[in-house]
């Protein structure tokens, strides 16, 4: 009996530590960066009012853009403009 517990045990953490190997958390540097780059491409109206809203765009916009500069590890592609030849 003591052994089917070990083995059940020892095949639970395979299984949840190989469903968590997926997902990893993004790092400080990565945040700080996106978080600078969502608050330059969206101004607030009202410096230091949170709640006058953006100059550009809705907060679901904001939201996106860090998302997206999140997901390529800080960096964001602002419509290849100054790339495209």
């Amino acid at each position: 009996m003591t052994s089917w517990k070990l083995v059940s045990g020892a095949l639970l953490f395979v299984t949840v530590g190989s469903l968590t190997s997926g997902a990893s958390a993004i790092t400080a540097e990565v945040a700080k960066k996106c978080g600078a780059l969502t608050r330059e491409a969206f101004p607030r109206r009202v410096i230091g009012n949170p709640a006058a809203g953006s100059a550009k765009g809705s907060g679901v916009d904001a939201q996106a853009y860090f998302n997206k500069c999140v997901k390529n590890g800080g960096k964001v592609d602002d419509g290849g403009s100054k790339e495209a030849k």
